[in-house]
């Protein structure tokens, strides 16, 4: 247990990239912490971690270790969910990926429902808009917008989900309203930099593959900045459907190009094949089923 302890709080301070950060994440003091690594140092003969008065970084034998650890305690935690599972208890440690816009709009909600619904599991949700490995990670579950291109993991459908081009009233009226995407080249358009092709806006035009480079006053890797700009009429904008629904149906933004969207792609929650899917997995990608299909906003016909 001691060995165990040991290896959980060296990945802890790893994972949230100091001592007193990771002693705050797991509820104990920061020197009690130090001592947890500092033991496992001494017992395996070598120095896992680099330390400074700012911050700590990984030795080449620690990042080998950190990983290896990893590997072993979601091993241990797995085996513990599996246990669990077989007196359908929803309980334990859920660590989760989104990307941030998804979970500022409408994640954070569905996450806060289902710990309600399940007061026995820990959550830790990660909101970020890289791409994160499952598997090196540790994460139990993504949710991604994809077409889901990767073999190597299994997934299940949560929503659909389609991308639209809008601005305000105001901006069509100043602009005018494009008739084609290619209009879109000599019209000032929001980029969020978030979006995959950035500045190159990729749309079906009969049948075709067609990109568009927009260019205009701001380039921000937030949706919400996208949506602010837009509304006060400073260009096009290029977001997804679900984030700016709200603005849509109270009018003060409106729909272009609708016909040249490109095939809808698909919400999914995403997990590695190597690994079992517990009942906390389970439980948590048929509540975000449910509680998707809920809500009209997210259905799009196709």
């Amino acid at each position: 247990m001691d060995a165990l302890t040991r290896m959980r709080c060296f990945i802890q301070v790893v994972d949230s990239k100091g001592f007193s950060a990771a002693a705050r994440d797991m509820g104990r003091s920061k020197a009690l912490v130090s001592k947890y690594v500092s033991e496992l140092e001494d017992e395996l003969g070598v120095r896992l971690l680099n330390r400074t008065t700012r911050q700590v970084s990984l030795t080449e034998v620690g990042e080998s270790y950190y990983k290896e650890a990893s590997e072993i305690l979601l091993r241990i935690d797995d085996l513990q969910a599996s246990v669990q599972s077989s007196h359908h208890e929803i309980r334990g440690r859920l660590r989760v990926s989104a990307p941030r816009s998804m979970g500022d709009k409408l994640l954070n909600s569905a996450m806060m429902e289902f710990l309600a619904k399940h007061p026995d599991v820990v959550l830790d949700l990660r909101l970020e808009d890289r791409f994160v490995d499952l598997v090196e990670e540790g994460f139990d579950v993504a949710v991604r917008v994809t077409q889901l291109e990767d073999s190597s993991l299994i997934a299940r459908k949560i929503a659909p989900f389609q991308t639209v081009v809008c601005a305000s009233p105001e901006a069509l009226e100043k602009f005018g309203v494009p008739n084609t995407p290619a209009d879109l080249a000599n019209r000032p358009c929001i980029i969020d930099t978030n979006y995959r092709y950035k500045q190159n806006w990729v749309f079906d035009v009969h049948g075709e593959r067609q990109v568009v480079t927009v260019n205009g006053p701001l380039e921000v890797n937030s949706a919400a900045a996208v949506c602010e700009a837009a509304v006060l009429g400073l260009g096009f904008i290029r977001t997804p459907l679900f984030f700016v629904s709200d603005y849509i149906e109270d009018g003060r933004l409106q729909v272009v190009l609708q016909d040249y969207e490109e095939p809808l792609k698909g919400i999914y929650a995403v997990y590695p094949h190597r690994r079992h899917l517990t009942v906390k997995v389970r439980a948590f990608v048929d509540f975000l089923v449910g509680w998707y299909a809920a809500r009209r906003k997210l259905q799009v016909e196709a």
